[in-house]
C-alpha cells in the first residue's frame, strides 16, 4: 500500500520520501525558514515540515513560568513559545515559497486549534509528533480532516502506538519509527523496530525519524526497509535552539539524499537475475555450464 502525499507517494515501490524537518530551527525568523526550504529543495527532499502550537494551550502548566535564556533576553518559557511561533500570515508565505521551490510542506500540530490554523493554510498532510501520540483529542481532530497522517512513535509504548493507530485508522497512515533522544546515541536507535512495525501493521508504510548525529543510522534504516526518512535541518548546528545540535546542515542533507537514492537503486526488487554486466565475466570464468 502507498499513501499519496502532495506531489509524491510513500510506499514500498516508491522512492524513499525525504522530509526535511525545519521544526523550530527557524527561531521565529521567516527569512531563515525560507532559506531552509531552499536548502531542502536543493538537496532533493520531497517535503519540509514545521511545528504549529497555540502556546497558551500546548505549553505544559509546570513549564509556563520557567525562565528561558534566549537570544532576545531572559523570558518565561511561555513568552519564548509565543516569540518563535508563526501565524497564518507567515505560513501563507511559507506555502508560497515551498510551492515556488517544488516541495510540499506540512506541520505537526500540538493542539486542536492548531489543526484549524493549518487547515486554513492548506497543508497536504499532518504529522503527529512523538510527544502527541497519547493526545487522543488531537488525533481525532487530525483524522477528521481526511488528510494523510504521519505518526512518529518516539517515547511511546506499543500499547500507546496501537491506541493511536486505532484512532487514526490505517487508510491514509504512515508510521515512523523514532527514538526521542536529542541527540540520539546509536545504542538507542533500535532499527529492527522498522520491520517489526511493518509486521504489526501490515500494509501501512513504515519509515524512520532520526535525531542522531551523522548519516549512518538513517541510511541503515533505508536498507532495513524504511520508505520515508525525516531529519531535522539547520543552517548551522551551532545556532541557538534545542534541536540544532541534532540537525543536518545543508551539506549533510545533500549527502543524505544522495546516499538514500543510491540505496534506493541498490535494493532492487528481490528477483534473482543475471545482469548484462555479468555476461562477460560469466563467459570468461564459468567452466561448467548448466
Amino acid at each position: 500500500m502507498s499513501v499519496r502525499l502532495g506531489h509524491a507517494a510513500i510506499g514500498e515501490y516508491e522512492p524513499v520520501y525525504v522530509i526535511a524537518e525545519i521544526g523550530l530551527n527557524h527561531n521565529g525568523d521567516l527569512g531563515i525558514a525560507k532559506r531552509l526550504i531552499e536548502v531542502a529543495a536543493e538537496a532533493g527532499a520531497q517535503a519540509v515540515k514545521f511545528q504549529k502550537r497555540t502556546p497558551d494551550i500546548s505549553t505544559p502548566e509546570h513549564m509556563r513560568l520557567m525562565p528561558r535564556e534566549t537570544p532576545w533576553g531572559t523570558m518565561s518559557y511561555l513568552e519564548y513559545r509565543h516569540r518563535v511561533e508563526f501565524g497564518r500570515d507567515e505560513y501563507a508565505e511559507i506555502a508560497d515559497h515551498a510551492a515556488l521551490h517544488g516541495v510540499d510542506w506540512f506541520a505537526s500540530p500540538w493542539d486542536v486549534p492548531a489543526v484549524a490554523d493549518l487547515e486554513s493554510s492548506g497543508v497536504v498532510a499532518y504529522k503527529i509528533a512523538s510527544a502527541s501520540v497519547t493526545d487522543l483529542e488531537l488525533l481525532e481532530a487530525v483524522r477528521d480532516t481526511g488528510k494523510p497522517v504521519i505518526l512518529s512513535t518516539g517515547m511511546s509504548t506499543m500499547d500507546e502506538i496501537d491506541r493511536a493507530v486505532t484512532v487514526l485508522g490505517t487508510e491514509r497512515l504512515v508510521i515512523l519509527h523514532a527514538t526521542s533522544s536529542y541527540p540520539m546515541p546509536p545504542e538507542e536507535a533500535n532499527l529492527l523496530m522498522i520491520p517489526a512495525l511493518k509486521q504489526r501493521f501490515p500494509g501501512v508504510p513504515v519509515g524512520y525519524s532520526g535525531h542522531e548525529r551523522g548519516l549512518q543510522i538513517s541510511l541503515a534504516a533505508v536498507a532495513l526497509g524504511a520508505v520515508a526518512v525525516e531529519r531535522h535541518i539547520t543552517l548551522d548546528r551551532t545556532m541557538w535552539g534545542s534541536d540544532h545540535s541534532a540537525s543536518l546542515e545543508p551539506q549533510g542533507l545533500d549527502h543524505l539524499v544522495r546516499d538514500i537514492r543510491i540505496i534506493d537503486d541498490a535494493l532492487g526488487d528481490g528477483v534473482k537475475r543475471v545482469y548484462p554486466g555479468e555476461e562477460a565475466p560469466k563467459a570468461k570464468l564459468r567452466r561448467v555450464l548448466a
